[in-house]
């Protein structure tokens, strides 16, 4: 994670609690050089599906038939199949097959891990959803054509039922799931704190934690009380992302996006919102996602 110039001590005094798992510790080193006090509670946990069988075996089918088009849709999503191609020996197979392989990645995301993985990308969804590439394959002749699609943790989100009410052939790669959080009492704790106010901020990486998080805020009956912070500004919700936000903008709360949907850009946003005068927080629509 490329993070901005360390501000030693601009956070000091505040608590933050990450409701995130993945790249956790990342997030938490670069807020704790600011001062801040961190408190985890993982709302989600990701399950990987490296040794799937049926990962590997349409792995193996897709080096065979390399497929004309390639749908990337998270960055995680992305390395993981290339270390499970690692770890049974195919991935320099994969990377061949897929050298002339047209690729469609869903957000910026994506499009650094391919990059890293040594893949050019034709097209990058500005919107950072799965509707924006549904939409861009709208109006082309996909009968027939071979699309491997990497999906997110949550699995649906209508590009195969798309892509093959199109005509095409579809091939699902489903990397990784979201499962629930490891420590439950950790999550409840923390929507309790932000609700009584021993907590200054909650960030978010992915919308599934989020949605979680505010889940278990409802089970708590702490919502009412973390709604009435974040609406004062007591309370800083901050999501790297506008589909990651979209929960919050589901129940009518307020969100801190950083510029751009990078761990980094979190960071200085929320380093900015608590030593300058901050901007209004504007609840989003949809976007984005891990």
């Amino acid at each position: 994670m490329s993070s901005p110039v360390a501000a030693p001590g601009a956070l000091a005094g505040l608590r933050l609690v990450l409701a995130l798992d993945r790249r956790a510790g990342e997030l938490a080193a670069a807020l704790e050089r600011r001062g801040a006090e961190i408190q985890h509670a993982p709302a989600m946990s990701m399950i990987p599906h490296v040794d799937d069988p049926l990962l590997l075996e349409r792995t193996v089918a897709l080096i065979a038939a390399p497929p004309q088009l390639l749908i990337a849709t998270t960055g995680v999503g992305m390395r993981g199949w290339f270390e499970a191609a690692e770890a049974a020996g195919l991935a320099p197979a994969l990377r061949s097959a897929l050298a002339d392989t047209r690729i469609l990645a869903r957000g910026a995301k994506a499009q650094g891990a391919l990059q890293q993985l040594g893949l050019a990308v034709d097209t990058v969804a500005a919107s950072g959803t799965s509707a924006e590439l549904i939409t861009l394959l709208a109006g082309h002749d996909l009968c027939g054509l071979r699309v491997a699609v990497q999906h997110h943790g949550s699995g649906a989100d209508g590009l195969d039922e798309a892509l093959l009410g199109a005509g095409a052939e579809v091939t699902a790669l489903t990397v990784y799931r979201w499962g629930p959080p490891r420590d439950p009492a950790a999550v409840h704790r923390s929507v309790l704190d932000a609700a009584a106010g021993t907590a200054d901020g909650v960030l978010f990486t992915a919308a599934p934690g989020t949605e979680n998080w505010m889940a278990a805020a409802e089970r708590a009956g702490a919502l009412p009380g973390i709604t009435a912070r974040a609406r004062s500004g007591q309370l800083l919700l901050a999501a790297v992302g506008p589909l990651t936000a979209a929960p919050l903008a589901a129940r009518g709360l307020p969100a801190l996006l950083p510029a751009r949907s990078r761990m980094g850009a979190l960071v200085k946003a929320v380093t900015s919102h608590f030593t300058t005068v901050p901007a209004p927080i504007t609840a989003p629509t949809d976007q984005e996602m891990p």
